[in-house]
C-alpha cells in the first residue's frame, strides 16, 4: 500500500479535534496510509487564529501548540514553492495550491469549499478532500488503525477523569460520518473479551 502525501490546510490544523485524529491515526503504524505535510504559511494562519481565539494565552503556550504541530506531522515541512498567480480560486489559497504542487501531494485536506470549485479541480494535480470524507476513506482502507486511535483517544480522556465524547467532538468539527464509525469501533471494543471499562 502506497503512503499518501497529505497537505493539511489551516482550517484542519486549527481544529484540535481534527488535528488529534489526523496525528493519532498516522501514529498507529510505522507504515501509515498517509503522511501529513505543512508549510510555514499554513502554520502562521493556525497560530493567528489561535491567538484571536485565545488572547489570554502566554507565549509559552503558543510555542507549545506550534512545536506540537510541527513535531507530530510526520511528512514534514514543504518550504520550496512559488506562488505564480495561476491558481483560479481564492487568492488567499494560492500558497496552499503552490505548496501542494511543489510538494507533489496526493491530497489537500481542507474544509474550505473554494477548493472544490470546478475550475480549481480542473487544474489541480491533487485530490481535494474534506475532513469527513478523508477520515471515512482512511477507515475504509485501514479500520484497524482508526480503531486503535479511537481506543487511544478514549483512554487519554478517561485517564484524566473525563468522559470521552469523541463522536460529539467529531460532529462539531464537521465529521458526522466519521463520528458514526468511531462509535462503531468503540462499541466493538466493548464487545471484545477482556475489554475493561
Amino acid at each position: 500500500m502506497r503512503t499518501l502525501r497529505v497537505l493539511a490546510d489551516a482550517n484542519v490544523l486549527y481544529s484540535r479535534t481534527l488535528r488529534d485524529w489526523l496525528i493519532l491515526v498516522q501514529l498507529q503504524s510505522e507504515t501509515p496510509p498517509y503522511r501529513t505535510y505543512w508549510t510555514e504559511d499554513i502554520l502562521a494562519e493556525v497560530l493567528y487564529r489561535q491567538r484571536r481565539a485565545h488572547p489570554e494565552w502566554d507565549g509559552a503556550r503558543t510555542a507549545r501548540v506550534r512545536d506540537s504541530i510541527c513535531g507530530s506531522l510526520e511528512g514534514g515541512r514543504i518550504e520550496d514553492f512559488t506562488v505564480d498567480g495561476s491558481f483560479p480560486g481564492d487568492r488567499d489559497d494560492q500558497h496552499v495550491h503552490a505548496a501542494a504542487v511543489a510538494g507533489g501531494v496526493d491530497i489537500v485536506l481542507t474544509a474550505d469549499g473554494g477548493f472544490a470549485a470546478r475550475d480549481v479541480q480542473a487544474i489541480a494535480p491533487y485530490e481535494v478532500c474534506a475532513p469527513d470524507a478523508f477520515f471515512l476513506a482512511i477507515d475504509d482502507l485501514a479500520p484497524h488503525l482508526v480503531r486503535a486511535a479511537a481506543r487511544a483517544q478514549e483512554a487519554y480522556h478517561r485517564a484524566r477523569g473525563g468522559r470521552a465524547w469523541l463522536a460529539d467532538a467529531l460532529r462539531r468539527a464537521g465529521c458526522p460520518g466519521f463520528a458514526g464509525r468511531v462509535v462503531h469501533h468503540l462499541a466493538a471494543n466493548d464487545l471484545e473479551p477482556g475489554a475493561s471499562r
